[in-house]
């Protein structure tokens, strides 16, 4: 005789600990993370953390690519070559060069749809989203700075596929800086809830 019991679910441990991390969470400006960085066996809960994330047909529509320093200097300079290529803004140009080469540790979230009659590519490109704040905050939690970038190079061809490797179905979801924080930032305006909330 089974028991009856044991198929009633135990109602989920309160967590007030958490709830307060997630209502004080902030990410980290990536110009504001120095060394060290987490070493591999430190990023790799962090990853599976990240992967914890709602996957409706659970198809994994996402991967990660690791960019340690040797990587984030490589990327710079194609960013450059690139960036002076097709004459974009100087300054802004020099910002986007900054944030790989003064990076140590990023993890690019590569968004990898997968083909699906029931699952649409929007709802995919969501779940990969959901990573990548699971991402940050996974680091935010374990004690490191984090912070997630996108901008044109997640888009770009050339340099999603020179760069990273990317099939031409892939693009970047987001770049996750992580490492220690140098500098904590000022707390930002948050939004007006009753502003943004309709009770129905």
């Amino acid at each position: 005789m089974t028991d009856q019991s044991a198929a009633v679910a135990s109602p989920l441990t309160p967590r007030p600990e958490t709830l307060d991390f997630l209502l004080t969470r902030r990410s980290r400006p990536p110009k504001t993370l120095g060394e060290p960085v987490p070493d591999r066996s430190a990023l790799r809960p962090l990853l599976q953390a990240a992967a914890r994330v709602p996957d409706h047909g659970k198809l994994e529509p996402w991967r990660f690519v690791v960019l340690e320093r040797a990587a984030c200097q490589r990327l710079a300079e194609l960013t450059e070559g690139i960036g002076q290529a097709e004459g974009r803004d100087p300054d802004a140009l020099a910002k986007d060069i900054a944030g790989f080469a003064d990076a140590h540790l990023v993890v690019a979230v590569i968004f990898s749809p997968r083909d699906s009659a029931k699952i649409p590519v929007w709802e995919q490109e969501a779940s990969a989203a959901c990573v990548c704040l699971s991402l940050v905050n996974a680091a935010l939690a374990a004690g490191w700075g984090a912070g997630w970038l996108t901008g044109w190079r997640a888009r770009h061809r050339d340099f999603c596929e020179r760069g990273l490797g990317l099939a031409p179905h892939e693009s970047v979801a987001g770049f996750v800086h992580i490492g220690t924080e140098t500098r904590t930032p000022p707390e930002r305006p948050r939004p007006d809830l009753d502003a943004i909330t309709t009770w129905m």
